[in-house]
């Protein structure tokens, strides 16, 4: 499926290519859908086109060259997890361990179908791997769309865990219920936080009650309470130690941010907001509390690798966070229904899964 405008994609055949020793070939299982995918499809992320979306890719070698063999250590039948960002290995940031801030980084659905072999992305039945590639190795007892969470749910682990070191016993208020505040929920419980809170709208009600499942202590409806009295309140006035907002396109929780955490608490910023102003920030709370703010953008092998574990463990239901399974000419169904612009239908986590 390829996205040729905004809000326009179109089923289009493209020549499988030949690879070389250095790449691979994937046969695509499945793909995630992310909320970033809507921001694409719709044009606020102005990524080139014509292009193949799908930055969530889980499939099968196919076919891959020796020197792919012994770099990543899979082979022709091997399930893999493929990372988002191809990064160059050579510039400084890849040097200062942040490939996924490369200076030159190439990211899989956002590569145009003109630049060979034109396979960029996991809309589709096959897949390039660029020799640059990040793979992880997975289980084939897992189900392709439970397998398929390693994205989010990497983001869960390093957003809300990682980046902002939440250690056993912290408080944690994590914005936003969809797919990847979720995850935050079932990361942080993994390293033994010791209170998680949750908000949401009133419509996220079903979301809310998941996040109870995953582990969280509590859950705020902003629709109807006061967000800030409430996190006083379940804080004994104190504040989290750690706040994750990964809510798409609303400001406020920004703004509400710089309020819940305690003085010399952290907040991760990981929900993009379509480049908005955000009205009534108080630079002031930052230094008065000195609030470390750190922007979020990203997953890198750490992340995915704990999902990884996880997943494969089976020690938690995170089958109750997949809602849905769509055919791959379903893309534009799926991602609008992601966006909730389909009436009556809430997704929480779904993903394509395309027919050979």
């Amino acid at each position: 499926m390829v996205q040729t405008a905004p809000r326009k994609l179109e089923a289009q055949d493209i020549p499988i290519p030949q690879i070389d020793n250095e790449s691979a070939l994937l046969q695509l299982e499945a793909c995630g859908i992310c909320g970033s995918d809507y921001e694409q499809f719709e044009g606020m992320l102005r990524t080139p086109m014509p292009v193949v979306p799908g930055h969530e890719p889980l499939g099968t070698i196919v076919r891959i060259g020796d020197r792919a063999v012994e770099r990543w250590g899979v082979d022709v039948g091997d399930r893999v997890a493929v990372e988002t960002m191809i990064s160059c290995r050579h510039c400084p940031a890849c040097l200062g361990g942040t490939y996924h801030l490369c200076d030159n980084r190439k990211i899989y659905s956002y590569i145009p179908t003109t630049e060979e072999p034109g396979l960029w992305g996991g809309y589709s039945q096959y897949m390039y791997l660029h020799p640059n590639s990040v793979v992880h190795r997975m289980s084939r007892e897992l189900a392709p769309e439970i397998a398929v969470i390693f994205n989010p749910l990497g983001a869960g682990f390093r957003w809300a865990v990682e980046m902002p070191e939440t250690q056993p016993g912290d408080t944690v208020v994590i914005l936003g219920p969809g797919q990847r505040g979720l995850a935050c929920v079932i990361a942080c419980r993994e390293v033994a936080a010791g209170m998680i809170i949750v908000t949401g709208l009133a419509v996220d009600a079903n979301k809310m009650a998941l996040a109870k499942t995953f582990g969280a202590d509590h859950t705020i409806d902003v629709d109807n309470e006061n967000l800030v009295e409430r996190v006083k309140e379940l804080t004994d006035g104190r504040g989290a130690d750690v706040v994750v907002d990964v809510s798409s396109y609303a400001t406020q929780p920004v703004v509400d941010a710089l309020s819940l955490v305690r003085p010399g608490g952290r907040v991760v910023l990981a929900g993009v907001k379509g480049f908005k102003k955000v009205d009534g920030f108080i630079s002031d709370l930052v230094v008065l509390k000195e609030i470390k703010i750190l922007g979020a953008i990203g997953v890198t092998a750490t992340g995915y690798r704990s999902a990884i574990r996880l997943l494969e463990s089976g020690r938690v239901p995170i089958e109750l966070m997949h809602t849905h399974n769509f055919e791959l000419g379903e893309a534009e169904l799926a991602i609008r229904t992601l966006a909730r612009e389909i009436p009556d239908v809430e997704s929480i986590h779904s993903c394509l899964i395309p027919e050979h």
